[in-house]
């Protein structure tokens, strides 16, 4: 295992489903194990109903847990229950278009009907990366291959600037008669 990989994140997958208590989630356990290929600690596979609220609900407590990244599965179709990107669009801070059009562009060549047609949205809430991917065996396949190192690659620039933020804040801060270190922590957890 490669350096980079060692250090990619913690991550929770969230499932979209009407039915999420009537049968085991396999898919969600097939993007558990994918993302720890690449590095991720997934926390935990987690499923809800296809409600704005509980997906919006779900997303929000993944952000305030410190997780790095989430991957949405399903609900992103244009059928009338699927409200994931929708949900999802009410947190983020920003857009990740990029991510976005590179899961569409994969699928188009790997022929994965649902992924190139899915509406869902990639983004950033406070410092969580969430990206929303078809739920079909074929589009978590090909949309994980795409999407893993591109998330990697967003939550180590996070890092990064989160740590730029810590030593600019603490250099400004300095020899403030107000300021103690130990009531400031700056770690990620």
């Amino acid at each position: 295992m490669n350096e980079d990989k060692a250090h990619a994140g913690r991550a929770l997958v969230v499932v979209i489903d009407d039915e999420v208590d009537a049968h085991p989630d396999t898919i969600g356990a097939l993007v558990s194990e994918l993302l720890a290929e690449d590095g991720f600690i997934v926390d935990a596979v987690v499923g809800v109903r296809s409600d704005v609220d509980e997906i919006r609900h779900a997303l929000e407590t993944a952000v305030v847990g410190g997780v790095d990244a989430v991957i949405t599965l399903g609900g992103t179709g244009a059928g009338l229950r699927d409200v994931t990107p929708e949900a999802t669009e009410e947190i983020l801070d920003k857009r990740l278009l990029g991510i976005e059009q590179a899961i569409r562009f994969s699928a188009i060549g790997a022929s994965v009907m649902d992924a190139v047609t899915s509406r869902g949205v990639a983004g950033i809430s406070g410092s969580t990366v969430i990206v929303n991917i078809a739920s079909s065996r074929a589009a978590v396949r090909d949309g994980m291959s795409t999407v893993a190192p591109l998330v990697a690659f967003v939550v180590n620039e996070l890092s990064a600037d989160f740590d730029e933020f810590d030593d600019d804040v603490l250099a400004e801060l300095g020899d403030s008669a107000d300021f103690d270190e130990a009531d400031m922590d700056f770690s990620r957890n």
